[in-house]
Protein backbone atom coordinates (compact mmCIF):
# COMPACT_ATOMS: atom_id res chain seq x y z
CA UNK A 1 0.00 0.00 0.00
CA UNK A 2 2.83 2.42 0.83
CA UNK A 3 4.47 1.77 -2.55
CA UNK A 4 1.19 2.58 -4.36
CA UNK A 5 0.98 5.95 -2.56
CA UNK A 6 4.66 6.81 -2.95
CA UNK A 7 4.64 6.67 -6.76
CA UNK A 8 1.97 9.38 -7.29
CA UNK A 9 3.60 11.62 -4.68
CA UNK A 10 7.02 11.25 -6.30
CA UNK A 11 5.54 11.96 -9.74
CA UNK A 12 3.79 15.09 -8.43
CA UNK A 13 7.01 16.38 -6.87
CA UNK A 14 8.97 15.71 -10.04
CA UNK A 15 6.42 17.58 -12.18
CA UNK A 16 6.37 20.52 -9.75
CA UNK A 17 10.17 20.74 -9.87
CA UNK A 18 10.05 20.94 -13.67
CA UNK A 19 7.54 23.78 -13.55
CA UNK A 20 9.37 25.89 -10.95
CA UNK A 21 11.96 28.31 -12.40
CA UNK A 22 15.44 27.95 -10.91
CA UNK A 23 15.87 31.70 -10.41
CA UNK A 24 14.13 34.95 -11.21
CA UNK A 25 15.78 36.05 -14.44
CA UNK A 26 14.96 39.55 -15.64
CA UNK A 27 13.46 39.86 -19.10
CA UNK A 28 15.58 42.15 -21.25
CA UNK A 29 14.03 41.26 -24.62
CA UNK A 30 12.95 44.41 -26.46
CA UNK A 31 14.53 46.86 -24.00
CA UNK A 32 16.88 49.79 -24.69
CA UNK A 33 19.37 51.29 -22.24
CA UNK A 34 21.81 54.21 -21.94
CA UNK A 35 25.14 53.80 -20.12
CA UNK A 36 25.34 56.06 -17.05
CA UNK A 37 28.54 54.59 -15.58
CA UNK A 38 31.36 52.42 -16.97
CA UNK A 39 33.79 51.08 -14.38
CA UNK A 40 32.64 53.82 -11.98
CA UNK A 41 33.20 56.72 -14.41
CA UNK A 42 30.69 58.69 -16.45
CA UNK A 43 30.67 57.76 -20.14
CA UNK A 44 33.04 59.94 -22.16
CA UNK A 45 30.41 60.21 -24.91
CA UNK A 46 26.87 61.49 -24.37
CA UNK A 47 25.69 59.01 -27.03
CA UNK A 48 25.68 55.47 -25.62
CA UNK A 49 23.30 52.57 -25.96
CA UNK A 50 22.67 48.91 -25.20
CA UNK A 51 19.71 47.25 -26.91
CA UNK A 52 18.33 43.75 -26.46
CA UNK A 53 16.44 42.67 -29.56
CA UNK A 54 16.93 39.71 -31.81
CA UNK A 55 20.62 40.62 -31.37
CA UNK A 56 22.42 42.59 -28.68
CA UNK A 57 23.62 45.98 -29.97
CA UNK A 58 25.95 48.24 -28.00
CA UNK A 59 27.66 51.55 -28.64
CA UNK A 60 29.77 53.65 -26.28
CA UNK A 61 30.04 56.61 -28.66
CA UNK A 62 32.33 55.26 -31.37
CA UNK A 63 32.15 51.69 -32.66
CA UNK A 64 29.04 49.56 -32.75
CA UNK A 65 29.11 46.06 -31.25
CA UNK A 66 26.59 43.36 -32.06
CA UNK A 67 26.04 39.67 -31.46
CA UNK A 68 23.71 36.96 -30.26
CA UNK A 69 22.68 36.99 -26.61
CA UNK A 70 20.78 34.96 -24.04
CA UNK A 71 20.10 34.91 -20.31
CA UNK A 72 21.04 31.97 -18.10
CA UNK A 73 20.42 31.99 -14.34
CA UNK A 74 20.96 35.73 -13.96
CA UNK A 75 23.97 35.92 -16.28
CA UNK A 76 24.06 37.54 -19.69
CA UNK A 77 25.75 35.48 -22.38
CA UNK A 78 26.71 37.60 -25.37
CA UNK A 79 28.76 36.82 -28.39
CA UNK A 80 30.69 36.31 -30.28
CA UNK A 81 30.49 40.07 -30.72
CA UNK A 82 31.36 41.77 -33.97
CA UNK A 83 32.44 45.40 -34.02
CA UNK A 84 33.31 48.21 -36.36
CA UNK A 85 36.95 49.27 -36.04
CA UNK A 86 37.13 53.07 -36.11
CA UNK A 87 39.60 54.95 -33.92
CA UNK A 88 37.95 57.52 -31.67
CA UNK A 89 40.24 59.65 -29.52
CA UNK A 90 39.46 59.33 -25.81
CA UNK A 91 36.72 56.71 -26.18
CA UNK A 92 38.62 53.50 -26.82
CA UNK A 93 39.32 52.61 -23.16
CA UNK A 94 35.63 52.60 -22.18
CA UNK A 95 34.73 50.79 -25.37
CA UNK A 96 37.25 48.05 -24.58
CA UNK A 97 35.87 47.80 -21.02
CA UNK A 98 32.30 47.38 -22.28
CA UNK A 99 33.38 44.79 -24.84
CA UNK A 100 35.25 42.81 -22.15
CA UNK A 101 32.28 43.11 -19.77
CA UNK A 102 29.72 41.89 -22.31
CA UNK A 103 31.96 39.00 -23.36
CA UNK A 104 32.52 37.81 -19.76
CA UNK A 105 28.97 36.56 -18.96
CA UNK A 106 28.15 39.42 -16.57
CA UNK A 107 25.77 39.12 -13.66
CA UNK A 108 22.59 41.05 -14.43
CA UNK A 109 20.86 43.11 -11.74
CA UNK A 110 17.65 44.79 -12.84
CA UNK A 111 16.11 47.17 -10.32
CA UNK A 112 13.31 49.33 -11.69
CA UNK A 113 14.75 51.39 -14.54
CA UNK A 114 18.38 50.67 -13.59
CA UNK A 115 20.36 47.81 -15.08
CA UNK A 116 23.74 46.84 -13.59
CA UNK A 117 26.16 44.46 -15.30
CA UNK A 118 29.18 43.12 -13.39
CA UNK A 119 31.94 40.68 -14.41
CA UNK A 120 35.71 40.19 -14.60
CA UNK A 121 36.72 43.47 -12.97
CA UNK A 122 34.32 45.57 -15.05
CA UNK A 123 30.91 47.01 -14.31
CA UNK A 124 28.34 49.21 -15.98
CA UNK A 125 25.18 50.96 -14.84
CA UNK A 126 22.52 51.77 -17.39
CA UNK A 127 19.23 53.67 -17.42
CA UNK A 128 16.19 52.36 -19.28
CA UNK A 129 15.24 54.26 -22.41
CA UNK A 130 11.66 54.60 -23.67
Amino acid sequence: MIVKLAAPVALSLALAACMTPATDVPSLEGTSWRFTSIDGAAPVSPITSLQFGERLNANVGCNGMSGPWSMDEGHLTAGPLISTRKFCEGRMEQEAAVSALLSANPVVDLSGDTLTLTASGHSAKLARQP
